[in-house]
């Protein structure tokens, strides 16, 4: 018996599938075309219960690992930015003789150094893990970076704070009041130097990662978490009962950079790469978190409504933390995101 060429034996067969399933049918088709042509063109098919997933990534599995990071990480990066500015604008009140300011300043910044890594020992689950992070120094580590900025920061606040008040309330008298003062302004300018990198640093850390909607915005990150932490701060003293010219022109400065960041985070898309930062939940607490420290505290404050402000300004703040840790674990999570990030 003559034997019938394959693709002729696929022709027939495939005349005998006219109510398979589309998918079986196309299958038939790529066949017969590969039997005539030795080539296939157009798209394949997914085969159920096949050796190849449907969904993208290693096998169904997330290429790189989302992060784990619970709601202390973002409390801990507001916490951090709002302390480490108000050490900054604690600098400032002092060198332009606003005493009052200068020492409420270092209050708030000596309760978020102690707050600060209270928050981490919580996410690592064990104070040893945060102590162990300090018996290496690595510069190249945002992570390792991260820890010494915040004892610095701790060492410098505390130790400051303790001089402003020993020599406000002149406790020595005479040349050791001096000597503390002389104590007190060393010791804030080191608070405002480890307060700048506080701020920021967290910006740097989330963006020196595989996770595409962080890494794509590297940029974008230590900016906006920086002027975030200097409107947060600025509004907390407002709240606190220091309304001076000062502190409202850096409320004007903060939001009119954060409805600048609101505006270019709306132009720069990547599309698959970054959707998480413009859709699903994630996406929108991001932008409710930027249209209340923007925005809303702009009009505001131009209309003099300083405290709704202040209040706006805060509340954005903290909506955002969880916002961008919330897309990082999204985008993680999404192979299709990391893929398409590889072409940036």
């Amino acid at each position: 018996m003559k034997a019938i060429p394959t693709h002729k034996a696929t022709a027939v067969n495939a005349r005998g599938y006219r109510n398979a399933m589309p998918n079986e049918r196309r299958l038939d088709q790529l066949r017969e075309e590969a039997g005539q042509k030795s080539v296939v063109t157009g798209r394949g098919v997914d085969v159920a219960s096949g050796p190849i997933p449907r969904k993208s990534g290693y096998y169904g599995q997330p290429v790189v690992k989302p992060p784990v990071w619970t709601w202390e990480i973002p409390i801990y990066f507001f916490v951090g930015g709002l302390g480490g500015m108000s050490a900054v604008i604690a600098l400032a009140a002092a060198l332009s003789q606003h005493v009052d300011l200068a020492q409420t300043a270092m209050w708030v910044a000596a309760i978020a150094a102690i707050l600060s890594p209270l928050l981490l020992i919580l996410d690592l689950g064990r104070p040893r893990l945060f102590i162990n992070m300090l018996r290496v120094f690595k510069p190249q580590s945002a992570m390792s970076m991260g820890a010494w900025i915040l004892t610095g920061f701790g060492a410098c606040v505390v130790l400051g704070l303790i001089a402003i008040e020993l020599h406000v309330h002149q406790v020595f008298g005479g040349a050791l009041d001096q000597l503390m003062r002389i104590v007190a302004d060393v010791l804030m300018f080191g608070s405002a130097f480890f307060g700048m990198f506080l701020a920021t640093y967290t910006g740097v850390l989330i963006g020196a990662t595989a996770i595409p909607a962080w890494f794509l915005h590297r940029t974008l990150l230590p900016i906006h978490f920086g002027t975030a932490g200097l409107g947060s701060a600025a509004a907390l003293l407002e709240l606190l009962g220091h309304r001076i010219v000062a502190l409202n022109f850096i409320g004007f400065y903060a939001v009119a950079i954060e409805t600048a960041l609101l505006i270019w985070l709306s132009m720069d898309k990547h599309g698959a790469a970054d959707r998480a930062i413009h859709q699903h939940s994630s996406g929108w607490l991001i932008r409710i978190g930027e249209i209340l420290s923007g925005p809303l505290a702009f009009i505001l404050r131009f209309f003099a409504l300083v405290p709704l402000a202040a209040i706006s300004f805060l509340l954005g703040a903290l909506v955002s933390r969880f916002g961008w840790i919330a897309a990082g674990k999204v985008s993680g999570s999404d192979p299709e995101s990391v893929f398409a990030a590889e072409r940036y």
